[in-house]
């Protein structure tokens, strides 16, 4: 009787378009929490800054943070205690940087997906435009206008990827996802005009993640 066919390798590549459908649906909706707070912060809130002051305390993932009221996405997230997810906006020297912070056994690290995912979609070519880093577009059910833009040559690259913005005028989105020393995951969403400064942009969160504790 002869053997059945292994199915390991359609069910890992079900899994991997999985994770990158996963991935839109997330872009998707940074971008439309991005427009929605922004309407919110019409209510007078200056933006954050690493010398806010008044603060409250939440638990994410074992991990115990004091955050500045005024860093909050969310006004309904301002509540000390424990929470799955901490949703904040920071303000770096080229612009804003929305950030989720998160046990990091929930999201993997964008250098993780450049192995296991991204590299198996990579379309022929490259992209120009951000110096030091290559480009790379998205082919495939569901990566439709996404593009990876990627060091090439660090052991532990900088990997963001990006998606057309919704808005025709706006500029396209990123997401970075990096794994912190404390346990914690941290998903950057900013606007692909930060690009050009990546090899600042880790250190830059880096400061604002160490004012509460995060990093």
């Amino acid at each position: 009787m002869s053997a059945l066919p292994r199915s390991e390798p359609r069910i890992s590549g079900l899994m991997q378009n999985l994770a990158g459908i996963a991935l839109v649906v997330m872009l998707a909706a940074l971008g439309v929490a991005y427009l929605v707070d922004e309407a919110g912060r019409s209510d007078g809130r200056k933006a954050p800054s690493l010398e806010d002051g008044e603060a409250l305390v939440q638990t994410v993932g074992g991990r115990e943070l004091t955050i500045p009221k005024n860093w909050f996405r969310f006004g309904e997230q301002m509540q000390s205690g424990f929470v799955g997810q901490v949703d904040l906006s920071v303000e770096l020297p080229l612009g804003r940087v929305d950030v989720t912070l998160l046990p990091r056994s929930r999201a993997k690290s964008s250098s993780e997906l450049l192995d296991s995912v991204y590299v198996h979609q990579f379309a022929k070519g490259t992209e120009t435009g951000v110096p030091g880093l290559i480009g790379q577009k998205l082919e495939g059910n569901g990566y439709a206008g996404e593009v990876i833009w990627y060091d090439a040559l660090a052991p532990k690259p900088f990997v963001a990827k990006c998606i057309d913005a919704i808005e025709a005028d706006a500029p396209d989105k990123c997401v970075r996802t990096v794994h912190l020393a404390s346990g914690l995951a941290a998903i950057y969403s900013f606007d692909e005009t930060l690009l050009p400064a990546w090899r600042d942009f880790d250190a830059e969160m880096g400061q604002w993640l160490e004012r509460i504790g995060a990093n």
